[in-house]
């Protein structure tokens, strides 16, 4: 079977798909609005949260790439439709079910992250996030299912436009010369998942037979604080130094009255006001991927802000 299907065309959906493209899979993409095919890879328009149709979209599909994800402020009435969607059509295809997953479903915790912690979120996000995996993991244990999660801090590099990001927020405004907003602290340690990894992480684990039935953190390169990741970002865009300045809360709270998302990260904001370091060592004993090195990552993630940058300026 050289069907491969990915649900949701986000950052890490897209980078998915793209590389099974390159690797010569054939390539299905669900989305809610569809979108023009690309060498590789055809777009399909359906609601994933409709079991039937998305079972029908993958049948005869090796993997199943779960990395769609509702609007941040509808996480708690939507993920349990699109996880039960999602563990339904493996189910009824036989295909493996390869689910994004994040560090949400920890809560927070003292010391590193690893696989190993109890999923004890106390937040909505997290308990919801914590059930699609369980969901998924218990269908497996009774051989209903295949399924495997790896899991990803907060995403960085090309691609990664989304606001509630560090890149997406940092990049632009250090290219720029201005100041760089943090949500927390500036200099706790914080762990960024480069997304060509995640993308790579994903599609080998879905192809590994032994990686089945577990959750994983995908391989990530050592902890920066947000000032220091800035730091390297303004030089290699040769507009350092910059400053990085954290946020008030009086401001942070008053944004929040018009913004849904930055009301909905006031329940993740430890992760931003401690350290936040995530351990990928057990996926590095086990598996080929590697967390891309970091100058790479700085590089190629500044070199893609500049060109769109310049390209939406024209």
């Amino acid at each position: 079977m050289n069907l491969h299907v990915v649900v949701g065309f986000g950052p890490a959906g897209a980078a998915t798909a793209r590389l099974l493209a390159a690797q010569g899979k054939s390539v299905r993409v669900v989305t809610a609005s569809g979108r023009r095919p690309e060498p590789g890879i055809e777009h399909i328009a359906l609601d994933a949260r409709d079991a039937g149709r998305l079972a029908e979209a993958a049948e005869g599909a090796a993997a199943v790439y779960g990395c769609a994800a509702p609007p941040y402020h509808r996480w708690a009435g939507e993920w349990p439709a699109l996880s039960s969607s999602l563990c339904a059509a493996a189910e009824a295809t036989g295909a493996v079910l390869a689910m994004l997953g994040n560090l949400y479903g920890y809560g927070p915790v003292d010391g590193p992250l690893t696989e190993r912690l109890p999923l004890a979120a106390t937040g909505t996000k997290g308990r919801v996030r914590a059930a699609a995996w369980e969901q998924a993991r218990k269908l497996h244990e009774q051989g209903r299912i295949k399924a495997v999660e790896v899991r990803a801090s907060d995403f960085f590099g090309p691609g990664v436009t989304d606001g509630g990001h560090l890149a997406a927020r940092a990049v632009p405004a250090l290219l720029r010369g201005k100041p760089v907003s943090a949500l927390g602290d500036p200099d706790a340690p914080h762990s960024w998942t480069y997304l060509p990894d995640v993308a790579a992480a994903l599609v080998e684990v879905a192809g590994e037979e032994r990686a089945w039935g577990r959750a994983w953190h995908v391989p990530t390169e050592p902890a920066l604080s947000v000032r220091e990741l800035a730091g390297r970002l303004a030089e290699r865009a040769g507009t350092g130094p910059v400053t990085v300045r954290r946020l008030p809360s009086a401001v942070l709270a008053a944004a929040a009255l018009f913004s849904p998302l930055l009301r909905e990260l006031k329940e993740v904001r430890y992760q931003f006001d401690r350290p936040f370091v995530v351990d990928s060592r057990a996926y590095e004993a086990g598996f080929a991927v590697r967390a891309t090195p970091l100058d790479r990552q700085i590089e190629a993630t500044v070199d893609w802000w500049r060109d769109r940058l310049a390209a939406n300026a024209g």
